[in-house]
């Protein structure tokens, strides 16, 4: 059977998976670290993608790959191709003031109507405005705009030509100048954010190739991290991911696009065709390691001492907000601890509140899909963090459902892979590869609610500042 790589160009890190076309069975990996930063020089990206294939053994005998990459980067690139600057990625808050001004230009209704979301730092449009207003320099040489995954695509393709960049519909739903609705650019839009329109990158079908190498590799369009997510974990209606990665992602499959105009949720689309509502906090699996850190130990001993706890953490309430906040929307934020009192200020009761903390945010992301009608009939539960056997104790009863695990994988590649396989076969569906998952034990919600409560309570508490 031909054999076939995905690769997952992420925040920390690009890994690359070969896999087996036909079933989807490993045959080998490789792995090389990014530079830290919210701001990178996607160069980097792409000596780390030479290394990681170097060490999976090259690609001489694979017959097509795919890259899914961190969304909503900025990579601006002048006519000749070159980097102009460094990339702003997803977790650079630098633009939340751009964003803040483009929302109050056109307003939060007509902006999830337009493309689906209401513009955050995050999202690559409030990028364009902030590299316009801080580096117009650099913005005056920018010819052409993509995302991380588009540049390594582009890179792979080997054309050279800015004007032969391309992308996805996954990816392109996360800039805030692409629609869902109509699958068209609004150039208005970028227009309005950047003062011109730079070349964007042509978007693909979900199973397009892009390209053909001389060396007659077929390179797939590429999509997402979290659009990879979700087609190497093999979701459908029903199915939600709670990620728990840099990031926390909460997302499921549907069959319509969502617009909130209240910005919560972001109105992806998938990696097939379908949509993809996703909700994002910026602290995840960091509060943990962070909080470890904090009380003098590592991550076991953290699950150790979260476990000791009674539910509630004794009436302690985190506010993870350790990096700022995407969702809620406060980017200037710091974390926080209330209800500290001398009978409960131990250990044990700190470590339960990270876990509870950490999660209840990501239980509010499911609030709101439920809200926005996506039905909820089982939680993947997926990411580093989500091997902690203290986040896999306190889930099910804070989510108020069942809850899996999936085996412990590199979903973001294994979805590249499957669909480069995808493109390869020219079906019209991807291959079905096997997901193996574990049920956890269910949870009684009526014991997390106290721990809800205070963590609303603290939530709305901080909004009011």
């Amino acid at each position: 059977m031909p054999l076939v790589a995905g690769v997952d160009s992420s925040t920390q890190s690009c890994k690359v998976l070969v896999r087996d076309a036909e079933t989807g069975a490993p045959v080998r990996e490789g792995h090389a670290e990014h530079p830290s930063g919210t701001q990178v020089d996607p160069r980097h990206w792409w000596t780390a993608l030479q290394t990681a294939v170097d060490r999976a053994g090259g690609l001489d005998d694979v017959a097509a790959v795919s890259v899914a990459g961190q969304q909503h980067g900025l990579v601006c690139l002048d006519e000749g191709g070159e980097v102009v600057r460094t990339a702003s990625l997803w977790n650079d808050l630098a633009p939340a003031a751009a964003a803040e001004e483009l929302v109050a230009e056109l307003g939060p209704q007509q902006w999830a109507e337009a493309v689906g979301i209401v513009p955050r730092a995050s999202f690559t449009v409030a990028k364009l405005r902030w590299l316009a207003e801080s580096d117009p320099e650099s913005a005056a040489r920018t010819a052409a705009v993509c995302l991380p995954h588009d540049y390594l695509t582009w890179r792979l393709a080997g054309s050279g030509d800015p004007a032969r960049v391309t992308t996805d519909r996954g990816d392109a739903s996360g800039t805030g100048y692409w629609s869902p609705r109509s699958s068209r650019y609004r150039e208005d839009l970028v227009e309005r954010a950047f003062g011109s329109v730079p070349h964007l990158p042509r978007v693909c079908g979900p199973a397009e190739p892009v390209a053909t190498t001389a060396d007659g590799l077929v390179v797939g369009p590429g999509t997402g991290d979290n659009m990879g997510a979700a087609l190497g974990l093999g979701i459908g209606p029903g199915d939600v991911v709670v990620s728990l990665g840099t990031s926390g992602t909460v997302f499921a499959i549907g069959q319509q696009p969502v617009s909130d105009p209240g910005g919560d949720i972001a109105g992806f689309c998938d990696a097939t065709g379908r949509f993809l509502p996703l909700v994002c906090t910026l602290n995840a699996a960091r509060v943990l390691s962070s909080t470890a850190e904090l009380l003098g130990t590592d991550l076991d001993g953290l699950n150790r001492l979260a476990v000791q706890a009674e539910p509630g953490a004794g009436g302690l309430t985190l506010l993870p907000y350790l990096e700022g906040e995407r969702t809620p929307n406060l980017p200037d934020a710091a974390g926080t601890i209330t209800g500290l009192r001398i009978t409960n200020m131990t250990q044990a009761n700190m470590a339960r509140a990270a876990v509870e903390g950490m999660l209840c945010g990501l239980a509010d992301g499911l609030d709101h899909l439920r809200e926005h009608g996506v039905t909820i009939n089982r939680v993947l539960l997926t990411g580093g963090a989500a091997r902690s056997p203290a986040v896999q104790h306190v889930a099910p009863a804070l989510f108020d459902a069942d809850v899996e695990v999936p085996e412990w994988d590199e979903y973001v590649a294994i979805g590249a892979a499957r669909q480069a396989a995808w493109a390869l076969s020219g079906a019209e569906e991807p291959p079905p590869w096997d997901v193996v998952r574990t049920s956890l034990p269910a949870g009684d919600p009526a014991t997390m609610r106290p721990a809800r409560e205070s963590y609303r309570q603290a939530r709305e508490r901080m909004h009011s500042v």
